[in-house]
């Protein structure tokens, strides 16, 4: 330019077969003289007639010429969104050092509309083909190697072992879940409390190709409403009182990894937005400033709340939910995985015994036989966590080695359950069967309480809050009940 000739970007803007209809350049140096090079190029482009209104030069956030993880998010970032915004993409091989230009053909090849172009030294144009078909070459290399390590347990295997999976409810949700942890797509885990929704994020992490870099764990529903922008995204010093210095938040601590975010459905409106822009466009800001952080952060968020109902109430975005919701899993609830729950037992009463090991008086437990049959009784609304909780109370309050029905009965902590306030709403020519309905709401309750009770009708009516004996047998009676132990 200080010259007035022409170099690769010129030539290849001016020589190019087909005229650019946008020129984005992008660069960490000489900002000074960006201006200038501007109008320098667009009177080129002007002199011979071409398109030279979106010409433009963007300041690459990279942290050098050859520090290859910056420049890889800077070049993806750009080429995902230019690639969606042309017909064709054209990519400059020629400026740049080679960290660049490798890093611009990886991204490149992965794009349908791209080409790639370079200029020689005396500014002749070629379009450069390239032969090779990275997926495959990356799985060639990759089979190789597995002769080198297949003694051992592959890492997604070890990842999920700490996941308790005999049921065919839960070896489906586990295989998909593999198949999430390889990819690097976000998550959406869904399930009740105490489903073990940590231990699946953990899964996922541990399975993937980031397994060895640091996940971050955040309880949104935990934090306080003030401290959530400065714990997720970070700080300046001075951004509000007591910041007396330079915070990096989770994203900055999880750059390379996973971080997780239980109960997402907390999280307020203005959260929400730059959550979005950090999985949409890997870039976080700071609160107290106005620069613009790269991050490359696989997100894993979790909630026991219905988001789609949260959306139709106007507390959730919608395109929050779809950017998380690309890898879905729902976990079960304890009570549709009974194959699980005796192996699940034995281990929670492992962790219990070696805790209690540490104290002198303490005698080791191990659940019997009926203890089972009435833990797999019980609907287990809190599922794993009320079990654990549960087990421990049982294990504290005797000193019995075996511990059964009665001792876990009297652990179980009792519950009011209130009606559901649903409105109803009928349009003026709908029919329904008030008491067909009643009666089956009736049924679903007695039957539910005869199980929880291990069908002692006596307890099923304080359950029930029946008068007493005589008026459960003749509700059963009427609802065609019958019952396996009369008591």
């Amino acid at each position: 330019m200080e010259q007035e000739q022409n170099a690769a970007i010129v030539s290849l803007a001016t020589k190019s077969e087909v005229p650019f209809d946008k020129i984005v350049i992008l660069s960490n140096k000489d900002e000074a003289k960006w201006d200038s090079f501007e109008r320098f190029l667009k009177k080129r482009m002007a002199m011979i007639s071409r398109p030279s209104n979106d010409i433009k030069i963007h300041l690459a956030q990279i942290q050098s010429p050859i520090d290859y993880q910056s420049i890889s998010i800077e070049t993806e970032k750009w080429i995902t969104k230019l690639s969606e915004e042309s017909d064709r993409l054209s990519i400059n091989l020629t400026s740049g050092t080679p960290a660049m230009t490798t890093l611009s053909v990886l991204h490149g090849k992965g794009k349908s509309n791209t080409r790639f172009v370079q200029s020689s030294p005396n500014n002749v144009i070629e379009e450069v083909e390239i032969p090779l078909d990275f997926g495959k070459e990356y799985v060639r290399s990759a089979s190789k190697n597995i002769a080198h390590t297949a003694t051992s347990l592959p890492q997604v295997q070890k990842a999920f072992s700490d996941l308790t999976a005999k049921s065919k409810t839960m070896t489906d949700v586990v295989e998909k879940a593999k198949r999430i942890a390889a990819s690097e797509v976000p998550a959406l885990i869904l399930g009740e409390t105490g489903t073990g929704k940590e231990l699946m994020a953990n899964a996922i992490h541990k399975g993937s190709l980031r397994g060895d870099k640091p996940i971050r764990v955040v309880n949104c529903g935990a934090l306080a409403e003030n401290l959530v922008d400065s714990t997720l995204f970070g700080h300046k010093k001075g951004a509000f009182t007591g910041a007396d210095k330079d915070y990096a938040g989770l994203f900055e601590q999880a750059n390379g990894g996973t971080l997780f975010l239980d109960e997402v459905g907390e999280l307020k409106p203005d959260i929400q937005v730059k959550l979005l822009r950090a999985l949409q466009q890997g870039e976080i800001t700071r609160l107290g400033d106005i620069k613009t952080i790269n991050v490359d952060v696989r997100v894993i968020a979790a909630t026991h709340q219905d988001l789609t109902s949260l959306i139709e109430q106007g507390d959730f975005r919608e395109d929050l939910f779809y950017r998380l919701a690309v890898g879905i899993i729902n976990m079960p609830p304890l009570r549709d995985r009974l194959e699980d729950i005796p192996v699940i037992v034995e281990q929670l009463t492992d962790q219990i015994n070696e805790s209690g090991s540490k104290h002198p008086d303490y005698v080791s437990k191990k659940v019997s036989e009926n203890g089972i049959k009435f833990i797999l009784s019980q609907s287990w609304l809190g599922n794993i966590r009320e079990l654990w909780s549960t087990l421990n109370r049982a294990f504290l309050w005797t000193d019995a080695k075996l511990v059964g029905e009665k001792e876990l009965s009297d652990a179980i902590i009792n519950r009011r359950l209130d009606e559901q306030n649903n409105d109803v709403r009928l349009s003026f020519n709908d029919k329904v069967d008030i008491v067909q309905l009643t009666e089956n709401y009736q049924k679903k309750y007695v039957e539910a309480a005869l199980k929880a009770s291990g069908n002692v009708k006596k307890h099923a009516t304080q359950m029930l809050g029946l008068k007493d004996h005589q008026t459960l047998t003749n509700w059963m009676k009427r609802l065609g009940i019958q019952n396996e132990k009369e008591q």
